[in-house]
């Protein structure tokens, strides 16, 4: 699977598990990208940096989804 693909899998996977949050992705280069979740009051919760080696397979992801969950709830 290329990298692109894996990207916009990895965006869409994290756009619907912080829904109703705004997903904004920013500085998408090199195969990394940022993600900044985003309150109904257009407040910045959590900002992250991603790698492919991040979100190349579902159980990284998942733990970065786990991880920001649990930031987010502290």
């Amino acid at each position: 699977m290329s990298t692109q693909i894996q990207t916009q899998d990895a965006i869409r996977t994290l756009t619907n598990a912080f829904a109703p949050m705004n997903c904004l992705i920013m500085a998408a280069r090199k195969g990394s990208f940022s993600f900044t979740l985003v309150n109904e009051h257009g407040i910045a919760r959590h900002s992250e940096r991603l790698y492919p080696d991040q979100y190349s397979s579902a159980e990284p992801l998942q733990a970065v989804i786990e991880r920001t969950r649990q930031a987010l709830v502290a």
